[in-house]
């Protein structure tokens, strides 16, 4: 069983940054390919960003597009995600997860059989 960990979460300000890291129990993480959502109170849980294993490709939700970034280090099995230019509707749990089984699902939270506890990032207007 995979653990994923996420950290980094927290308050800020509109126009700031946060940078968000997801550490993996397993090395096995590396040939996943690897992604992140967030959840507001009462909506559903939302694709924002995933890389593939290689790290080559990553996709976006359209929302985030050009203020977030996501990167993975196999080396440390871990992946991170960026963010600039946050805003007040950013506010959500973020989680972190992870596609074992290659759904290739990159946009769906069915695509992935490992998530994260999630962790708060709040950004005041």
């Amino acid at each position: 069983q995979v653990q994923l960990v996420e950290s980094g979460g927290g308050l800020v300000q509109a126009g700031g940054s946060l940078r968000l890291s997801c550490a993996a129990s397993e090395r096995a993480v590396s040939t996943y390919a690897m992604g992140w959502f967030r959840q507001a109170p009462g909506k559903e849980r939302e694709f924002v960003a995933a890389i593939r294993w290689s790290g080559s490709i990553a996709y976006y939700a359209d929302s985030v597009k050009g203020r977030f970034t996501i990167s993975r280090d196999n080396g440390k099995d871990t992946v991170t995600l960026q963010m600039n230019s946050l805003k007040p509707e950013d506010t959500a749990v973020y989680y972190c997860a992870a596609d074992r089984l290659g759904s290739g699902s990159y946009y769906s939270p069915m695509g992935y059989d490992y998530w994260g506890q999630g962790t708060q990032v709040t950004v005041s207007s």
